[in-house]
């Protein structure tokens, strides 16, 4: 059975024979013959009629149009034999039906242009076809060609496809991150500032005879390179060109990253707890390849409590990487190497380009700065020669994003600082410097002019934008006098290593846990292994060890309720990674230098 036109009408099912078509209509009644041949040709007669039916049976006569011809060879008189064509088709005879019909208008014949006969009706609707889809796409790239003038307007967001001769050469357009989803909030709300009492420890000064003084450039007859920051407060005059040596990445060595816990204070219970905590964070890896603090928009519909509320998503991207790169997992090694490779495919992809560098704030210089910490450490671990051009284009975009008044960072380039904000440019500059990067030396030293303007107690503690103190600035403040240079016997710093091990860990808040905790490794002795034992102990009761949060944290902290389990996972497992994660800092300082 097959649907056509001819003896039928449109719709109509008929049923076709190959020996008997359907008589035609009156709109094929206007057919013409072939020269020489006749309607009613008998199949003995000599000259066959082309189209004609077998066995002799009268078929439908063909019109004379451009899609049938007659099929007579060349030079042929009318009248001669030409070859016996099969029968029509239906769609032959659904063409010759339409080609029949008389010319339907609807006043719209004048306004046609003369060339219009000339073109095929089929042919001229593909041509306009064809041309508008060739028109837009030149548009489209003549769009895409001056994108590149648009940089540094709020039109749109760049990511940065490196090439590894250049740093900005291929580009790639995405939607532009605005500022209403974003918010321009920090991690790390003010707290109310500690009460701390004026009464200094009585400390005996460091360096009573053979410390080189500001006065006396030579003591002890040795010549010593003096070389101060822009702003050096009184009591700090210790040099300050580069972090100091030592608190390497050595120790990230899945090998032997156990042993070394377990000489430095961790246990097989905190090693199995970091395993647990990273299972949990890959278990909520996003399908793009990144981390959103809400972890309900990974695979976990509501499994897991406690969603965050920050939309950044490279600063919880970075931070998951952070926790596997402190494992000694990267890209190219251990059992995370795809997780971790998606991990930095999405963080890079988050790359703006901006007026120095590469920005990978997301509304936020914590974003950028957690981000090129992971960068940074992941190049220095891996050499991958793709990730040195974005680590240093991120440190490019740190000096650039720097207070040039004041020496602090904040939420946006330029603002006057807060120790939180530049605690985590301070870390991501340190570990370029482990990386081989090049790290301004006047960058250093603005930075020192801020730890300077937020210190009391002369510098044993830190508030956040002032000197009122506070316990995670002031771990933050000390930490980063460490990496500036202050020598173990600054009589500051052991001022707050007191202080610090005095308050203890806290239940709440593990940003500062995960601050003191390395201030405390580094600074080792009978206060390290007090505060290692109370807090190694808190984070392995605390984790869930259960349910589809098994593995995870969470810290209901003021200072980190916005990060949501995510946030508290990654911090804790970092916090645990500290036996390896940086190698102590004096410790190698005394190996590379004996006394």
């Amino acid at each position: 059975m097959e649907q056509f036109p001819g003896g039928t009408k449109p719709g109509q099912r008929v049923s076709r024979s190959i020996g008997n078509p359907p008589a035609p209509e009156d709109s094929l009644a206007n057919e013409v013959s072939l020269p020489g041949h006749s309607p009613t040709a008998s199949p003995s007669d000599k000259q066959t009629r082309v189209g004609s039916a077998p066995f002799g049976k009268p078929s439908v006569p063909l019109k004379k149009s451009s899609f049938f011809r007659e099929n007579v060879p060349k030079g042929a008189k009318p009248g001669e034999s030409g070859e016996v064509l099969p029968p029509p088709t239906a769609l032959e005879q659904w063409v010759q039906y339409l080609a029949s019909r008389p010319s339907e208008s609807f006043g719209l014949e004048r306004f046609r242009p003369t060339w219009w006969g000339w073109i095929d009706r089929t042919a001229s609707t593909g041509f306009l076809v064809s041309f508008l889809v060739h028109l837009l796409g030149m548009v489209l790239l003549a769009w895409i060609w001056i994108l590149p003038d648009l940089r540094g307007k709020p039109t749109g967001q760049w990511l940065g496809a490196l090439a590894p001769s250049s740093l900005a050469e291929e580009l790639v357009w995405d939607q532009y991150f605005s500022q209403s989803r974003l918010a321009v909030q920090g991690f790390l709300p003010e707290v109310d500032p500690l009460s701390v009492p004026e009464t200094p420890l009585e400390i005996q000064p460091p360096w009573p005879t053979h410390a080189a003084s500001v006065a006396s450039p030579e003591a002890g007859h040795q010549k010593v390179h003096m070389s101060y920051p822009a702003v050096v407060s009184r009591e700090m005059t210790e040099p300050l060109m580069r972090f100091v040596p030592g608190g390497g990445l050595e120790g990230r060595d899945p090998q032997r990253r156990r042993i070394i816990a377990l000489q430095r204070g961790g246990t097989e219970a905190s090693e199995t707890a970091v395993e647990r905590g990273l299972r949990w964070l890959a278990a909520h890896q996003l399908s793009n390849g990144g981390w959103d603090f809400d972890h309900r928009k990974a695979n976990c519909p509501g499994l897991c409590r406690n969603p965050g509320s920050h939309g950044c998503t490279s600063a919880a991207t970075s931070l998951a990487l952070l926790a596997f790169l402190g494992a000694g997992y990267t890209h190219r090694d251990g059992p995370y190497q795809d997780t971790v490779h998606r991990g930095f495919y999405y963080l890079l992809s988050r790359a703006v380009k901006a007026e120095r560098g590469l920005d990978f704030r997301e509304g936020t210089m914590y974003g950028h700065g957690l981000a090129a910490i992971a960068i940074c450490e992941a190049y220095a671990m891996t050499g991958d020669p793709l990730l040195k051009e974005y680590a240093q284009a991120a440190i490019d975009f740190i000096v650039y994003a720097q207070d040039k008044k004041g020496g602090g960072w904040r939420y946006q380039p330029g603002q006057p600082g807060d120790t939180t904000v530049t605690g985590w440019q301070l870390m991501a500059l340190r570990s370029g410097q482990l990386a081989g990067l090049n790290v301004p030396s006047p960058c250093l030293g603005l930075a020192w002019k801020f730890l300077d303007s937020v210190q009391t107690h002369q510098g044993a503690l830190y508030g956040y934008m002032d000197a009122a103190p506070r316990q995670s600035t002031t771990a933050i403040g000390l930490l980063c006098r460490m990496y500036l240079g202050w020598h173990p016997d600054h009589p500051a710093l052991r001022r707050g290593i007191a202080y610090v091990d005095q308050w203890g860990p806290s239940a709440e808040d593990i940003y500062y846990n995960y601050y003191a905790a390395q201030l405390m490794h580094h600074w080792g002795g009978p206060e390290w292994k007090r505060w290692n034992s109370r807090l190694r102990d808190y984070l392995l009761r605390t984790q869930v060890s259960q349910g589809h949060e098994a593995g995870s944290w969470y810290f209901d902290g003021e200072h980190t309720r916005v990060g949501g389990r995510l946030f508290s996972t990654a911090a804790a497992i970092m916090t645990l990674e500290v036996y390896y994660r940086y190698m102590p800092l004096y410790e190698a300082r005394a190996v590379q230098n004996p006394r």
